[in-house]
Parts: structure tokens; sequence; C-alpha cells
């Protein structure tokens, strides 16, 4: 007899008298698993493109770069969560788009590198997997995914009892995109260069510690009316983060787009420096964009000072691109018509630093 036998007597003989336990009753439901991925399989082949090789299933997931239309591509990958944006998302209910800021906050940074993504794939952590919630987290992922073109091609679900409350769950995303040798951003900033911002949707997935200590402070349910907003704070609050991807790709192919950052967590104040040379800064108008209502509720109930909005919320721009002054109409125009409200905020300047004028209003 063999070595597996005997562990297997061993094991019947260790049992004997005590009740069997399944993994089930320790809190995990392979089944319920099963039954999640086949509910999300036409989410996830609705995200097919150019390159994809194998659907969810396997141990791994294969992509045909050359499929995808690259001679000499070099690979860039980026990874984020929500933040505590989820923990709205869970006590809210509101559940449908949350995947899409998971989606926006991976791919809105690798197109800054000049990348254009081209997979995805998500982690998503539960204390216990109710199949109907976790699949309408995933129809945001895949709705986020095609919005960006962008394939959803794997991910992980992970039933964690005893470290996840029963309805708390964990996103995180990751992305990885393409570009062709040479083409990398930025690349070719200067003084003089115009700064074109675009609008955001709203707070997006950055600074909702701050969020829901203000919220906390009014004293407001989540089910209340938005002072600024024709809906409940909850959904108000929830809007998804804007996917900037195809009219950035689009800005990018026109030619004259230097540099793009994502404002995100740090605000302009922090993100904008990131894509200027060293000796470079920028000079921004304030006065060229109105305040959203949102921030503008937000500054006022948390007296909040111009300079921390600056620096922890993205305040009305989501993106700003660096842009050759001879080109900088022309791609507004482009952007306009990519369905972006576009804001010129100002330009590079010589000398470090951020430096604005007017107040936001």
């Amino acid at each position: 007899m063999g070595a597996a036998g005997l562990g297997l007597q061993g094991v019947a003989r260790m049992d004997k008298g005590k009740n069997g336990l399944s993994y089930a009753q320790a809190g995990v439901d392979i089944d319920a698993g099963n039954a999640l991925v086949e509910a999300i399989k036409p989410a996830a082949k609705a995200t097919a493109r150019p390159g994809v090789m194998s659907g969810l299933g396997g141990f791994g997931a294969l992509f045909d770069l050359k499929g995808a239309g690259y001679s000499d591509p070099i690979l860039v990958a980026a990874t984020d969560g929500v933040g505590t944006k989820l923990r709205i998302a869970i006590d809210t209910g509101h559940l449908d788009t949350i995947g899409i800021d998971l989606v926006a906050m991976c791919v809105n940074d690798l197109v800054c590198q000049g990348a254009e993504p081209l997979f995805f794939l998500d982690y998503f952590a539960t204390g216990k997997l109710d199949v109907a919630a976790a699949t309408r987290i995933i129809t945001g992922i895949a709705e986020g995914c095609r919005r960006s073109g962008c394939a959803l091609i794997g991910g992980e679900t992970a039933e964690m009892p005893g470290m996840y409350e029963a309805k708390d769950f964990d996103l995180a995303g990751f992305a990885v995109g393409a570009m062709e040798r040479g083409q990398d951003l930025p690349a070719g900033v200067q003084a003089g260069d115009v700064l074109l911002g675009l609008a955001s949707d709203g707070v997006h997935s950055n600074g909702y510690s701050l969020v829901r200590k203000i919220v906390e402070r009014t004293g407001l349910a989540w089910d209340a009316p938005a002072p600024f907003a024709d809906e409940s704070l909850g959904a108000a609050l929830l809007a998804p983060t804007r996917l900037y991807v195809k009219p950035a790709l689009a800005a990018i192919r026109a030619g004259g787009v230097h540099a793009l950052a994502h404002i995100t967590g740090g605000g302009l104040t922090e993100n904008l420096p990131r894509v200027l040379p060293e000796g470079l800064g920028a000079d921004i108008d304030l006065a060229s964009w109105a305040l959203p209502p949102v921030f503008a509720w937000l500054a006022n109930e948390g007296g909040l000072d111009q300079a921390e909005m600056l620096k922890t919320f993205n305040s009305g721009i989501g993106m700003v691109l660096v842009v050759a002054p001879d080109q900088a109409e022309a791609l507004r125009t482009l952007l306009l018509a990519e369905g972006e409200t576009v804001h010129t905020l100002g330009h590079v300047s010589q000398g470090a630093g951020m430096r604005y004028s007017g107040a936001l209003a």
C-alpha cells in the first residue's frame, strides 16, 4: 500500500467519533464562486478586443500583442483600488458603478504614460459571497473596461470569513497596456506649453476618508437629499470616476501632447509636477474653471481652505494635458468633439513649483 493510502487511513482514524466538517461550514462556498463565474461570463465576453486569446476559467489569461496590432511594443502596468469610497457603496447598496471606478483608477494612469490599455484583471474579496451583489460589482468592472477599450480577461474572487464582515468587500484592479517603442510620455515638455484641463465627474475615487468625516459632521444620512444635487447624498457621492482613455488616446495620436497628469490623491498640487522636468513649474489661473457644487459644499461644510482643496481633491479637473502651444487650439477642439469639457488652465513656466492665481469659486 502506498503512502497515500496510509495517509487516508490515518485521517479516518483521527476523524472517528467526530462530526465531519466541510469548507462550506467554514464559511467558503465553492459552488457560489462557480455560479459567479458563469454569471459574469457574458459581461466579460462583451469586453473582448483584438489580442484576446482565452476567456475566463483558466489558470491564466493569454493575450497576443501582435494580434492587437503592435510590432515593437513596450508594456505598461498599473494597479489601484477604490479606497474608502467602497464604504459608501457597501452602506448604501449602490453597487453598480463602483467597478467603473476601479477600472478608471488604473487605465487613466496607464494612458498618462502614452499607453493604450489592453487588458484588465480584478481582485474581489468578501466575507460572504453574495452572487447577485458580486455580479453587479463585476458587471460594473466590465462596463468600465468596455468604455476604455480594455478586455476583462481574468480575476480572482476570494471568500474570506473572519477577515471581512459578511457584506463587506474590497476591490483591487490590475491593468496592462502597450505602446510602440519610443512613444512613451512625458516627452518634450518645455516652458510655454499649454495646460488643458478636462473636467471631472465629481470627487472620483480620492479623498473619501475626508468626505466621510465631513458627512459625519453634518449628521446627514446617505439617503438624505444631497444639498448640491437632485439625488440622494450617497448616490451623488458615488458618481463614478470619469474614463479619459479614448479622448486622451485620440489627442496623443493627433500629435502635440507632451504629457498627461491624472489628478487623483494629491490633487493638482501634487500630480501635475510629476510630469514636469526638473526646473519647470506651472502657472495656473484658478478662475479658468468653476468649482463644481459638490466641492463647494465639501469646502464649506469641512471648513477647508483653498490649499487643502487643491491638495486633497481634483476640485473639478480630472486630467491635465500638457500640449505644444501651436497645437493647443486644435487639440482643444478635438477633445470637445470627443465629449470632454475643456478648460485652458495656464502654462508651463520656468522655475519649479505650482503658482496659482485667482481663486477657486
